[in-house]
C-alpha cells in the first residue's frame, strides 16, 4: 500500500522497497548498497535506483553522525521554555536568527496552547555553563521576556528514527 509523505508538498509514493531502504538506513545510516540490497531482497542496482530517487525527492535530507554527550563533556541536558514580548514575524525571526547560532542550542521548537513561545533542547557541561548561555545569551535576545527552565534528569527514550512501517 503506498504511503504518502503528509509534511510535505508535493507528496511522495512509497512502496515496501522504498520503506525498507528508509528504514535500514535509519537504524544504521552506514550500511552500503549492497548490504541494503541483500538486507530488502532487491538487486543492489535496483536499490540504488531506489536510493537515489529518495534523495532526489527530498525525502532523505541529510545524513549526520550521533556522538555520546557525556563523553565529550557535556553532562547537563535542559528543556528552555521561551516566551516573547511581541508576535510579529519580525520579533520571531529575529529570535530564530539569533538561537540558530548558538552552537549549544540542539533543537528549537516554535509552541502553541503553552504559555511560552519557544521551547529549546540545549546541551551544555555543567550549571556554569547553563548559567553563562541563560545569562549572556538567551536572555540579551531582542524580545525575549520569560525564560523557564527544566533540567533532564534521565533520557527515557531517545530516538531519530521515525515510524515509517
Amino acid at each position: 500500500m503506498p504511503v504518502k509523505n503528509q509534511q510535505s508538498r508535493s507528496q511522495v509514493s512509497l512502496d515496501q522497497y522504498d520503506l525498507a531502504i528508509l528504514d535500514a538506513l535509519q537504524n544504521n545510516g552506514r550500511l552500503t548498497n549492497q548490504e541494503i540490497a541483500d538486507q530488502i531482497g532487491l538487486s543492489p542496482s535496483a536499490c540504488l535506483r531506489r536510493f537515489k530517487a529518495l534523495e532526489e525527492s527530498g525525502l532523505i535530507i541529510g545524513y549526520r553522525t550521533l556522538l555520546d554527550a557525556k563523553k565529550l563533556g557535556l553532562d547537563l541536558m535542559a528543556l528552555v521554555h521561551i516566551s516573547m514580548d511581541k508576535h510579529t514575524q519580525e520579533r520571531f525571526e529575529e529570535f530564530e536568527k539569533a538561537v540558530r547560532a548558538l552552537p549549544n542550542v540542539l533543537e528549537c521548537l516554535l509552541l502553541t496552547g503553552q504559555s511560552a513561545d519557544y521551547q529549546l533542547k540545549v546541551v551544555v557541561k555543567d550549571l556554569e555553563a547553563y548559567q553563562d548561555l541563560l545569562l549572556n545569551h538567551l536572555t540579551q535576545i531582542p524580545g525575549v521576556s520569560g525564560v523557564h527552565t527544566s533540567f533532564v534528569l534521565r533520557k527515557v527514550v531517545d530516538k531519530t528514527s521515525f515510524p515509517i512501517r
